[in-house]
C-alpha cells in the first residue's frame, strides 16, 4: 500500500482484515511524517464526510464519471461510511444543508481510532517513505531519510492522491512514473478551485478578502445559490467551487468564462426595477440603493467594477446589472492552491477491479484517478469507496492466482 490518505487506510483495512484470517501482511508506505494529513486539514473547519442528499442526485455530483463511481458507491455508499464511523467510536449528523459530519466535527479523533484499529489489525505503518517506482527486478523503490531502500510486494494499491496541497502530499510526482511505465494519465488539472478577475487596484485593494453572501449564480444551464470571497487574485469560496470544473474547461476552450451573478435572488426583476427608478431626490446613488434595497460595500462595489460607467446611471440597465452581473474570469488558481484536482489515471487504463491493465497486481484509489467532484462530502465519500473497491479487488486477483 502507498499512500495514506483515506483511500489508502480504507484499502488497508480491507486487507489486513482478510490478510489475519488468509495469513498474509499489510505494510503501507507514505512520503509523509505522519499519515491522513491532508485529511486533517479538510476537517480544520468542520470534517465534512457525506452527503444525505438522494442517491441519484448524489451520483450526479460525479459528471460524466458517474458510471465509473457508481459500483465503489454500491460497494460502499453514504449509510455504509456512517455505520463505519459508528464502528470507530464517532457518531455523525446530517447538517441543515444535507451535509454529514461528525459529532463533534473534528477529524482527529475519527483518524486516531482508525490508526489504532488498523495497528491491531496488523498494518505496518512506513512513513518517511516516498515511491521512486520499480527497480529492474520488480520490487518497489522507496526514497528514505537513510538512502533509497526496498520491497517486494505480491500486490501493490496505489492511493496517491492527486496534485494539490503538495505541502501535504499530494504533489502529483507519480505522473512521470506512471506514464514511464506506459500507463495512462490524463493531465492533473485544478479542481474545487478559486479564479482570476482582473480586477482594478482600487476595488482588489478595498474588498480583497470581503464575502459576498446571499447570492446566486449561473453558468451553462446551472444556477446556485451561496456566498464566495473577493481575493487579491480574483474569487474563491463555496459557491465558486461547485461550477469549478464547468468554468475550468470553458476557459481552457475559449479563454474565458463569464459568470453571471444574481445580487438580490430574493427579489424580482420587477421588484427591483421598481426601486432603483423610485425618484432618489438629493441621495446619491449608493445611498438610494441600501435604503430601497439593501444594497451596499463589495455588491455595490462589484457593480461599478463590472458595469460600464454609463450604465449605471440609467436605471433599466444598472436593474438587469443587478440581477445578471457578468463576471469575466480569466483562469484557474494555480493547481498547489485547489482543494482537489481533476485528471490522473485514466479508466481505461484500469480493469473492473482497478487493476493497471499494463501492471498486474497494481490497483490504483482515490484522487489518483480521473474523475472529480465537487465540495459537499462527494469527495471524500467516493476516496473511501474506491480504496474498499480497490482493496477488494486485490483480494479477488490473488484469489485468482491460487
Amino acid at each position: 500500500m502507498v499512500g495514506g490518505g483515506p483511500a489508502g487506510l480504507m484499502a488497508a483495512e480491507v486487507l489486513s482484515r482478510a490478510g489475519r484470517i488468509e495469513g498474509f501482511g499489510v505494510a503501507l508506505y507514505d512520503a509523509m511524517p505522519s499519515v491522513g494529513r491532508k485529511f486533517l486539514m479538510a476537517g480544520k473547519g468542520g470534517l465534512n464526510l457525506s452527503h444525505a442528499e438522494a442517491a441519484e442526485r448524489f451520483l450526479g455530483r460525479y459528471g460524466e464519471r458517474r458510471a465509473f463511481v457508481a459500483p465503489w458507491l454500491a460497494g460502499f455508499g453514504v449509510d455504509d461510511l456512517r455505520a463505519w464511523a459508528r464502528g470507530l467510536g464517532v457518531e455523525t449528523y446530517v447538517g441543515s444543508s444535507g451535509r454529514i459530519f461528525p459529532v463533534d466535527m473534528k477529524a482527529a479523533p475519527l483518524l486516531r481510532a482508525w490508526l489504532h484499529r488498523l495497528r491491531v489489525d496488523g498494518v505496518k505503518f512506513h512513513v518517511r517513505h516516498r515511491w521512486l517506482g520499480w527497480n529492474a527486478a520488480g520490487d518497489l523503490r522507496f526514497a528514505t531519510p537513510e538512502g533509497e531502500a526496498s520491497a517486494k510486494a505480491d500486490a501493490l494499491v496505489l492511493a496517491l492522491g492527486g496534485g494539490s496541497w503538495a505541502k501535504l502530499g499530494s504533489d502529483g510526482a507519480w505522473v512521470a512514473t506512471l506514464e514511464n511505465a506506459g500507463i495512462p494519465v490524463a493531465p492533473l488539472k485544478p479542481a474545487n478551485c478559486g479564479f482570476e478577475v482582473n480586477w482594478s487596484a482600487f476595488f482588489r485593494d478595498k474588498f480583497a478578502g470581503q464575502p459576498v453572501k446571499s447570492v446566486a449564480a449561473s453558468f451553462g444551464n446551472a444556477t446556485r445559490r451561496g456566498e464566495f470571497v473577493i481575493t487579491k487574485h480574483g474569487i474563491e469560496g463555496g459557491l465558486i467551487y461547485a461550477f469549478s470544473a464547468a468554468l475550468r474547461d470553458a476557459i481552457e476552450a475559449d479563454g474565458h468564462a463569464d459568470l453571471e451573478l444574481d445580487l438580490l435572488p430574493d427579489k424580482s426583476l420587477e421588484q427591483v426595477a421598481a426601486e432603483v427608478a423610485y425618484p432618489r431626490g438629493a441621495r446619491s446613488l449608493s445611498s438610494h440603493l441600501q435604503s430601497r434595497l439593501g444594497l451596499k460595500g463589495v455588491k455595490v462595489g462589484l457593480l461599478h467594477e463590472c458595469l460600464a460607467k454609463d450604465d449605471i446611471g440609467v436605471p433599466p440597465r444598472l436593474t438587469l446589472g443587478i440581477k445578471s452581473l457578468k463576471l469575466r474570469l480569466l483562469s484557474p488558481r494555480p493547481l498547489d492552491e485547489a482543494i482537489s484536482s481533476a485528471g490522473g489515471v485514466c479508466f481505461d487504463g484500469l480493469d473492473e477491479r482497478l487493476m493497471l491493465r499494463k501492471r498486474p497486481g497494481v490497483f490504483c484509489a482515490g484522487e489518483m484517478l480521473d474523475w472529480e467532484a465537487p465540495t459537499g462530502g462527494y469527495l471524500l465519500t467516493a476516496c473511501f469507496a474506491s480504496g474498499r473497491a480497490a482493496g477488494q479487488g486485490v483480494l479477488d486477483w490473488l484469489s485468482s492466482r491460487r
